[in-house]
Parts: C-alpha cells; structure tokens; sequence
C-alpha cells in the first residue's frame, strides 16, 4: 500500500530452483518488490506473510563500490561483509571471467559505466547465498557483452533460486524458467519457453515470444 492505494494485488510467488525473471515497465513496482525479498526498507506498507532464505545476495541497480577500494577489494566486499575471510583467487577469477583480469588493482572512478556494472556482478558472484536477487544486472552493457555475462551468472548460480528485475522480454524469456509480468497493479504469469536455458540468441521461438510479449506489455501501459 502507498498512500492508500494498493501497489499490487495478491499474490503468491514462490521462487523455484533456477530463474525467476520480474518483467515490466518502468515504475510497475518490480524493484519494490526486490528490495521486500531483500528485507530492505521501502516507500510502501506490506501486508501479507514474506519468507526468505536466511542467506540472500542482492545486485541493486546503482553499483554501489566503494570509491576508496580498489576494484579487487570492492569485489571481495561482500565476504568482508559477511565476517569471512576473502578469498583474492576466487576474486581475481571472477574479475577475469567478467573480462577485468587486468584491473583488480585499478579504483572504480576510471572505471566506465558497463566495466562498473560488471565489477558489481563479479562481487555478487563471489556469494554462496541461497536466495540471489539481480535488478537489473545486465542494462549498462552493451549486446554481446550481455549475453555473456547472462551466460556466465546462469552458469555461476546453477542450483540456487535467482529472481531478476528485468525491463527486457528478450532477457526474461532467454532466462527464466519462471516469468512473472507486473503490470496494472497485477502479477500475471508468463509460459517460460521449452527447452536449455540459456536459451541460444538465435533460437527462433525466442525472438518471436519476444515479440508477442512485447506487444503484451504494451497493451497493458
């Protein structure tokens, strides 16, 4: 509830193993909805019953480094965080599978937009969490590098729940396993396409599901 008007109506939704894509237009409340599955703060009243994992990983939309560490100490954050000792070689790896081998010890102000998202990717890939929330995790990257980073984080959290916030049907549909639409105050349900997620940039049901969802999506703004 916000200022008395209901944001969403009831629903359920249960995470399964594997995927969960949000999908929606801007300002539908699917980052709200994030940030509740995260236990973070938000500008509206829930009413309902919420369990999550005891362990969540959370991927905002801002990158959130810290401008004072270097690129390798921000990555290795997260376990610095959680009281553990950081592991630099799972670190330096991960920097490296996210194409920033050489920039560990770089600060994140010379850093572009995309190389900082990336760098937040790595440092949520470095959690062993059970529960895995991504808003939005791919949007500062350009085409191909997105697809391969989809790649990588589906291969990274393979066994574990994952919900994403995503803007872009081609992404949710390449993605999920489960999809949800948040649109006119309702979460409505998506058919997942058949088959090995992630599915290939050239499957053919992927762009044509793509197209009907985005028409979908456009009659409900």
């Amino acid at each position: 509830m916000l200022d008395g008007e209901r944001l969403i109506e009831p629903f359920s939704l249960t995470p399964p193993m594997g995927w969960t894509c949000l999908l929606g237009p801007s300002g539908a409340g699917k980052s709200t909805l994030l940030r509740l599955f995260a236990g973070l703060d938000i500008s509206a009243r829930f009413e309902g019953t919420l369990s999550v994992p005891h362990r969540v990983g959370w991927m905002a939309q801002a990158d959130l480094m810290q401008p004072r560490l270097s690129i390798l100490n921000n990555v290795m954050l997260v376990e610095q965080l959680a009281g553990r000792k950081p592991d630099r070689q799972k670190a330096r790896h991960l920097l490296s599978e996210v194409g920033l081998a050489d920039m560990g010890d770089r600060m994140p102000d010379s850093l572009s937009g995309g190389q900082r998202q990336r760098v937040a990717l790595a440092r949520t890939l470095m959690s062993d969490a059970d529960l895995i929330l991504l808003d939005e995790p791919f949007s500062a990257l350009d085409a191909a590098t997105r697809a391969a980073m989809q790649e990588l984080a589906h291969a990274q959290f393979a066994g574990r729940r994952v919900l994403l916030v995503t803007h872009d049907p081609f992404e949710a549909l390449r993605l999920g396993d489960q999809i949800w639409l948040l649109a006119n105050h309702q979460l409505q349900p998506v058919p997942p396409l058949r088959g090995t997620r992630p599915h290939s940039l050239d499957h053919m049901p992927l762009a044509m599901a793509a197209a009907d969802l985005i028409r979908r999506i456009r009659r409900s703004a």
